[in-house]
C-alpha cells in the first residue's frame, strides 16, 4: 500500500473496501441472474442478453477492478502483471461481446426484423467497436515500443479517461436493454428496479475508481 494510502482516514479506506468489495459480488451476482434468465442456448436470442451482459457486466467491471487499491483480488502483484491481466480481460469482454452482436444480428436475419432499430441496438453496436477499439488502444501501454515517443503518462491518461467513457458507455447499453419489451416482460415490479440498479451502482464505483486515483496523483505531485 502506498504512502498516501496509509495516510487517509481508517474509515475512509473501509468503506472503499467496502465499496469495492460489493462491486465484485454485484456484478456477478447479476451477471447469474441474467443467466439464469436467459438460459444460455434454450434459444438463439438467449446468447445475445448473455454474452453482453457477460462482456460489460462482469469482464469490463473485473478488469477495472483489478486497479483498484483497495479491493483488488490481485493488488500484491506487480502493475506490468495487472496491466496483463486487464488486458486479458478486455481482451474477454471483446470476443464476448462481438459473439453476442452476431447473435442478435444473425437472429434478426432469421426473423426478418430491422437491425438497429433503437437506442440499445444502436449504442450497444457502437459499444463493441469502441472496447475494441480500447483493447487495441491499450497495447502500447503493455509494450512501451508501440509509442514511438509519445509519453507513457499521456498515454496511461488518455487511456484510463477513454476507458472510462467506453465503460459508461457499456453501463448505457446494459441500461437500455434492460428496458427492452423482453426483459420488462420477464422482470417487473422491484425485480426490475433491482436489476437497473446494478449497472447503475457499478459504474458510480469505477467513476469514483478512475477520478480519485487521477485526483491523488495530482495531489502527490503537489
Amino acid at each position: 500500500m502506498s504512502v498516501h494510502h496509509e495516510s487517509e482516514p481508517k474509515l475512509y479506506r473501509y468503506s472503499r473496501t467496502v465499496f469495492g468489495v460489493f462491486t465484485h459480488v454485484l456484478c456477478a451476482l447479476f451477471t447469474g441472474f441474467i443467466t439464469v434468465l436467459t438460459k444460455p442456448g434454450s434459444s438463439l436470442f438467449s446468447w445475445h442478453p448473455f454474452l453482453m451482459t457477460l462482456a460489460f457486466s462482469f469482464f469490463m467491471t473485473e478488469a477495472v477492478l483489478l486497479f483498484n487499491p483497495y479491493s483488488s483480488p490481485v493488488k500484491k502483484l506487480k502493475h506490468k502483471t495487472k496491466s496483463r491481466l486487464h488486458w486479458i480481460l478486455q481482451g474477454l469482454c471483446v470476443c464476448s461481446a462481438t459473439a453476442g452482436l452476431a447473435a442478435i444480428f444473425y437472429n434478426k436475419n432469421l426473423n426478418d426484423k430491422p437491425h438497429f432499430s433503437t437506442w440499445h441496438g444502436l449504442i450497444g453496436a457502437l459499444t463493441v467497436a469502441v472496447v475494441a477499439l480500447q483493447s487495441l488502444g491499450g497495447l502500447p501501454l503493455l509494450y512501451p515500443k508501440l509509442a514511438k515517443g509519445w509519453s507513457l503518462a499521456k498515454l496511461k491518461r488518455y487511456h484510463a479517461t477513454s476507458g472510462l467513457l467506453t465503460y459508461l458507455l457499456g453501463s448505457i447499453s446494459l441500461f437500455l436493454g434492460l428496458c427492452s419489451a423482453w426483459f420488462s416482460s420477464n422482470v417487473n415490479g422491484y425485480g426490475w428496479y433491482l436489476a437497473v440498479l446494478c449497472p447503475i451502482l457499478c459504474s458510480l464505483v469505477v467513476m469514483s475508481q478512475v477520478t480519485n486515483a487521477y485526483m491523488a496523483r495530482k495531489r502527490m505531485q503537489y
